[in-house]
């Protein structure tokens, strides 16, 4: 019951949510398909992707004005944005028009994700409850039902353009229910002069950890599956749908965790399970082995991100939430857009088994982070 609540308390920031795990999701699944459209090499797919990177930066500077101007429309105007720059990368065959699609998807994904956490967050503040880890494991169903059924419409020789364009028509639809009210906070004259410099800069590396790692497996666990260990079509999209439904899980159970024991705690134990699992997706022999590793690794990863947002929300300011969150918010999911790069380059010179034992070393460093937070819980300059 606690889970139910905590997702009906937040029921409009969940439904974007789950709209950007929608779209994901579907991208993982055609990530090859994509790769071969292009005509890339793993390291030039993963420079190309690097162009969302671009589009993210612009989005820290430009989503707490948005929000501002938009007020009670943000996430609706938000999603729309969304739907229409996916329908571009799907169809594109140029390397370098591809890049500059993804530069907006980047732009638009990262302006809505600021706008969704923030109001998650004055939820939290206005019900005295986390909710985090409730709203981010909406996120992980929608990517794990958009990677299930990207594997039948693959299969089905169904080209990703209509593919996504019928993911932008359906989103477009639940637009209407995510008009939400903005909490209005005026300043604190306590903080003036004060910037709350220090709990962003860790909270939002914590974040970072987390969101390359899980980029990782996101872009790359459905070719180590084709191509490192012979698996089919199908086969390649349930990697990163293995992702999705575990992370679901993950997040629903760190919601419940998160009301008993403290944040930090939980991070460490969080990254030692991840990092366990990159290994086995790493020596993996077969698709079923990585799968395991896979699924291990969404268990543990699944809460970090969330808790690292949840934490910098708690560590400022109220006046400063919005503007906090989406500076971590962009530290951290520039994870989803370096670590592909990273990857494809790991990859292209030492093979994807190198690539994802350097996730599991990854991982671990969140440890070291985690209690860093916890020697600054109240910094504020």
């Amino acid at each position: 019951m606690s889970i139910l609540n905590a997702v009906s308390l937040s029921r409009r920031p969940a439904a974007a949510f789950v709209v950007i795990g929608l779209f994901w999701g579907c991208f993982a699944a055609h990530v090859p398909v994509l790769k071969a459209q292009l005509g890339a090499s793993d390291g030039l797919f993963g420079l190309l992707l690097l162009g969302s990177a671009t589009g993210l930066v612009s989005s820290m500077w430009l989503a707490p004005k948005a929000d501002k101007v938009l007020g009670a429309a943000g996430m609706q105007v938000g999603v729309v944005f969304l739907a229409l720059a996916w329908t571009l990368p799907a169809h594109v065959t140029t390397p370098l028009l591809f890049a500059g699609a993804m530069a907006l998807v980047g732009l638009a994904s990262g302006m809505l994700d600021v706008i969704m956490n923030a109001r998650v967050s004055e939820l939290e503040a206005t019900h005295r409850r986390p909710l985090m880890n409730a709203n981010h494991a909406m996120f992980s169903v929608g990517y794990a039902v958009a990677a299930l059924t990207a594997s039948a419409t693959r299969d089905a020789g169904i080209s990703p353009t209509l593919v996504f364009a019928g993911l932008a028509v359906l989103c477009v639809l639940i637009v209407p229910m995510m008009r939400m009210g903005v909490m209005q906070v005026d300043a604190d004259p306590t903080y003036a002069g004060h910037y709350p410099f220090w709990p962003i800069a860790l909270c939002g590396a914590v974040t970072l950890v987390a969101f390359m790692s899980e980029a990782t497996v996101e872009a790359w666990s459905a070719l180590h599956v084709e191509r490192t260990l012979g698996g089919g079509a199908a086969e390649g999209a349930l990697g990163p749908a293995m992702l999705g439904l575990t992370m679901a899980i993950g997040r629903f159970s760190g919601q419940m965790v998160s009301e008993h024991l403290r944040e930090v705690t939980v991070v460490k134990v969080a990254a030692a399970m991840s990092a366990t699992g990159a290994v086995i997706a790493a020596v993996a022999a077969s698709p079923i082995m990585a799968y395991l590793g896979f699924g291990i690794l969404g268990l543990g990863v699944s809460v970090i991100g969330p808790m690292g947002l949840a934490l910098v929300g708690k560590l400022v300011p109220p006046h400063l939430r919005t503007e906090a969150i989406s500076r971590v918010a962009v530290i951290g999911f520039s994870g989803f857009f370096f670590a592909p790069m990273l990857m494809g380059l790991l990859s292209e010179f030492f093979g994807l088994r190198v690539a994802f034992a350097a996730v599991a070393v990854l991982l671990l460093s969140a440890i070291p982070l985690a209690s860093s937070v916890a020697k600054h819980p109240a910094a504020v300059t």
